[in-house]
C-alpha cells in the first residue's frame, strides 16, 4: 500500500464507493431543495439547503477521520448539490408534493450510512467507531437541514432514522469485517437500511420514548 501521505479515497475504498458516495449526495441534495421548496424560498436558498444537506455529514466525517474534506478538494461534489438545486427549481411543484422528501431522504440516508462506514474503514478507523461514522455520515446533513429550516430534528422525534442509519452502517461493518466481499456487503447492507426507514415512514414506526413504559 503507498504511503499514508498518498493515500487517496481511489487507493482506500471500495470500488463501489464512488458511486454511494454520488448517489447519496444528490438525494441528500434534493432533500434539502425540496425542505426549501416547501417553503416557498428563493433559488439561492435552494441551492445553500441542497448544498448543507449534502456535504455536512461527510464534512464532519472526514474531519474526525482526518481526511481530506472531501467537496473542498473535489468540485464535483458541489456541483452535483447545485445540480439537483436547480433541477427541483424548475421542475413543476405537483411533482414533489407529499413524501417525496422522506423518500429521498431515505435512499440517501442508507447510501451515505454505508459509505461513511466505508470510508472510514478505508482510513484504518477500528469496526465500532467506523460503523458510527457511518451513522454521522448518513444522519447530520438532516439533522442541520432540519434545524435551519425550522423543523424539529429528527434527533427529537422517536420515528425510527438514526436507527436505519446505524443498521445499514453496522450490518456493512459486521459483513465487512468477516470477509463479506464489499459490494455484497454493500447492497445488503444498504437494502436493510433503507427497508427499516422506508417500513417506518409507511407504518409511522417508532422506538418507545422514556416515560412510556411508565404510563
Amino acid at each position: 500500500m503507498p504511503p499514508a501521505d498518498v493515500l487517496t479515497p481511489q487507493v482506500l475504498l471500495p470500488a463501489f464507493a464512488p458511486w454511494l458516495d454520488v448517489a447519496g449526495l444528490a438525494l441528500f441534495a434534493a432533500s434539502g431543495a425540496l425542505a426549501a421548496a416547501r417553503r416557498g424560498q428563493t433559488l439561492v436558498t435552494f441551492a445553500f439547503f441542497a448544498l448543507i444537506t449534502g456535504v455536512g455529514g461527510g464534512t464532519v466525517r472526514d474531519l474526525l477521520i482526518g481526511a481530506p474534506v472531501f467537496w473542498v478538494h473535489d468540485a464535483r461534489a458541489a456541483s452535483v448539490c447545485l445540480i439537483m438545486a436547480l433541477v427541483i427549481w424548475i421542475t413543476p411543484a405537483r411533482w414533489w408534493r407529499g413524501a417525496a422528501l422522506d423518500w429521498f431522504d431515505a435512499i440517501g440516508l442508507a447510501a451515505y450510512a454505508v459509505y461513511g462506514a466505508a470510508k472510514a474503514l478505508g482510513y484504518g478507523v477500528p469496526p465500532l467507531p467506523a460503523a458510527l461514522m457511518g451513522v454521522m455520515t448518513g444522519c447530520v446533513g438532516g439533522i442541520i437541514r432540519d434545524v435551519l429550516a425550522g423543523e424539529p430534528s429528527i434527533l427529537m422525534r422517536p420515528e425510527l432514522y438514526v436507527t436505519a442509519a446505524a443498521l445499514a452502517a453496522g450490518l456493512y461493518v459486521a459483513l465487512r469485517t468477516i470477509g463479506v466481499d464489499p459490494w455484497l456487503a454493500a447492497a445488503v447492507a444498504g437494502v436493510a437500511g433503507f427497508g427499516l426507514r422506508a417500513a417506518a415512514i409507511r407504518f409511522r414506526l417508532a422506538l418507545p420514548a422514556y416515560g412510556d413504559a411508565q404510563r
